[in-house]
C-alpha cells in the first residue's frame, strides 16, 4: 500500500530531459530551414529580382498574347506583392533540398536501418518527380495551353490577363503536375507498408488509366492537349512505380520479414 501512496520519485526521472532535447532539436532544425529559406530570397531578390523572376514565370502566356499586348493589375499593390509571392515561391523552391535534409536529419536517429533505406531514396525521388513536374507544365504544357485557348479567343476580345489571376492559375497547375510525377513514390509507399500488394496494383492497371483520365479533365484546361499530357505520363509514372515498389520491397524489408534471423549462440 506505501507504494501506491508515495509513488517512487525517480518513476519518471530522465523523462523530460529527452523531451526537451527533441523540442531543442526540432527548433534548430525548423530555424535552419528558415534561414536557407531566408537566404534563397535574399539572393533572388537581388538577382535577377522579383520584376524579371515574374517575367520569367509570365513568358509562355506572354508568347501567345498579340504582339504588344502586355498582362494587366487590377489592385493598387499587386504590381509590388505579385512578383514578391513569385520571389518567395522560387527561395522556397531553391532551398527545399535544404529543408528535406533538416527534416530527414531529425527523424532518421529513430528509424530502423530498413526503413531509412527506404526513407532517403523516397525523399530525394519525390523532390526530383515533384520538380520533374513543374518544369514539364512550365516548358511543354503552358506554351500548348495559352495557344489553344488564344486560338479559340474572338478577334473582338482583347486578351489583357491579370498578374494575380494568372499566377494563381500557374500556382494550381505546377501543384497539380507536382503531385501527379509523385505517383511512383505513392505506388511504392503503398506496397512498402501493406496496404496493398504489388500483384493487386499490377491487376488495377487498367481502373488507374481510367482514373488519370478523370483526374487530367478535372484539374487541366478544356484542351485535349494539356489533358494528355497530364494523364499520358501519370499511366507512365505508374508502371514505373511497380518497377520500382518491386526493388524497394524486396531490399528494405526488416530482418525478421525477410527470415534472415541471426542464429542463437549455443550456451
Amino acid at each position: 500500500m506505501s507504494s501506491f501512496q508515495n509513488p517512487n520519485p525517480d518513476e519518471l526521472a530522465g523523462t523530460e530531459q529527452p523531451f526537451v532535447s527533441h523540442l531543442m532539436e526540432l527548433r534548430d532544425r525548423l530555424l535552419r530551414a528558415i534561414i536557407a529559406v531566408a537566404v534563397c530570397f535574399g539572393a533572388l531578390c537581388l538577382y535577377p529580382g522579383p520584376g524579371q523572376l515574374y517575367d520569367l514565370l509570365a513568358a509562355p502566356l506572354v508568347a501567345s498574347l498579340p504582339e504588344g499586348t502586355k498582362m494587366i493589375a487590377t489592385n493598387v499593390i499587386a504590381p509590388f506583392f505579385v512578383p514578391l509571392k513569385i520571389t518567395m515561391l522560387a527561395g522556397f523552391l531553391l532551398a527545399l533540398p535544404v529543408v528535406l535534409y533538416q527534416a530527414w536529419a531529425f527523424v532518421a536517429p529513430g528509424l530502423y536501418s530498413h526503413e531509412k533505406r527506404l526513407v532517403l531514396p523516397l525523399v530525394v525521388s519525390s523532390t526530383l518527380l515533384f520538380f520533374a513536374g513543374v518544369a514539364f507544365c512550365y516548358f511543354f504544357v503552358f506554351g500548348q495551353v495559352f495557344k489553344f485557348i488564344q486560338g479559340f479567343a474572338p478577334k473582338s476580345i482583347n486578351a489583357a490577363p491579370d498578374i494575380e489571376a494568372y499566377l494563381g492559375f500557374v500556382m494550381n497547375m505546377f501543384i497539380a503536375f507536382g503531385a501527379a510525377f509523385e505517383v511512383p513514390v505513392i505506388v511504392v509507399v503503398l506496397a512498402r507498408i501493406g496496404v496493398v500488394s504489388v500483384e493487386k496494383l499490377r491487376e488495377w492497371r487498367g481502373y488507374f488509366i481510367v482514373v488519370a483520365f478523370i483526374i487530367a479533365a478535372v484539374i487541366t484546361p478544356p484542351d485535349i492537349v494539356s489533358q494528355l499530357a497530364l494523364a499520358i505520363p501519370m499511366c507512365l509514372l505508374y508502371e514505373l512505380g511497380l518497377l520500382a515498389a518491386t526493388y524497394f520491397v524486396r531490399s528494405t524489408r526488416a530482418p525478421d520479414d525477410a527470415g534472415t534471423e541471426p542464429p542463437s549462440q549455443s550456451s
